[in-house]
């Protein structure tokens, strides 16, 4: 990508203390990137980088996340123009993200699969969670299919329900609702197949 269009600034990580936005200042901004603010690209770049952040270091390295933010960022800034608020700003951008993530991972996936996956990233983890059972959905989501994964971090990590995640991906609810009911038992699979000694309990918190 190259940014001689993008202030430099917005091609670096930034630091973020920004309150959340309500919609109505999310369209007053791409309004403002559409005429060419810098400023309005900056301040949109802020409030959404740390959710798109949490969302993508689930699956991939700090750096990859960064820079599918950037491209991500690169889009909204040439395409604003074109916004026709048939949907919230926000699963605009977080569609964007979706579609760059969603190429990322297949290029990772053919990268690993020249390399035999020791540059892969691990999963990243969640403290909250306990080790074992942690242990066991990193390795059952790094096993799932692009779409399938990032449909069920879309659902549980980000709390989106069906029907903004069919917004963002452009897919119908159905096929959310059928890539979700995949992934679960897919993951089930994977626990039964690891020996784990607790099947329903952390299968059920992905009901």
């Amino acid at each position: 990508m190259e940014w001689s269009n993008i202030p430099e600034e917005i091609a670096e990580p930034m630091a973020l203390s920004v309150k959340l936005v309500p919609k109505e200042r999310d369209n007053e901004l791409l309004s403002a990137i559409a005429t060419g603010s810098r400023h309005a690209l900056e301040e949109l770049y802020l409030h959404y980088h740390r959710r798109l952040a949490r969302y993508l270091s689930r699956f991939t390295r700090y750096e990859t996340a960064e820079e599918i933010i950037n491209d991500t960022f690169m889009v909204v800034w040439q395409s604003a123009k074109g916004f026709r608020s048939e949907s919230l700003v926000s699963t605009w951008i977080i569609g964007i993200a979706y579609r760059t993530a969603l190429k990322a991972l297949r290029e990772q996936k053919r990268f690993s699969a020249t390399t035999g996956g020791e540059d892969l990233p691990e999963p990243r983890s969640d403290p909250t969670r306990d080790t074992e059972t942690q242990d066991w959905l990193a390795h059952g989501l790094s096993q799932l299919p692009p779409k399938q994964r990032l449909t069920l971090e879309l659902a549980y990590h980000m709390g989106h329900s069906m029907e903004e995640i069919s917004a963002i991906t452009g897919a119908p609810v159905g096929t959310v609702k059928a890539r979700m009911f995949h992934a679960r038992e897919k993951l089930r699979q994977s626990l039964a197949e690891s020996g784990g000694k607790a099947v329903s309990e952390p299968a059920a918190r992905l009901e």
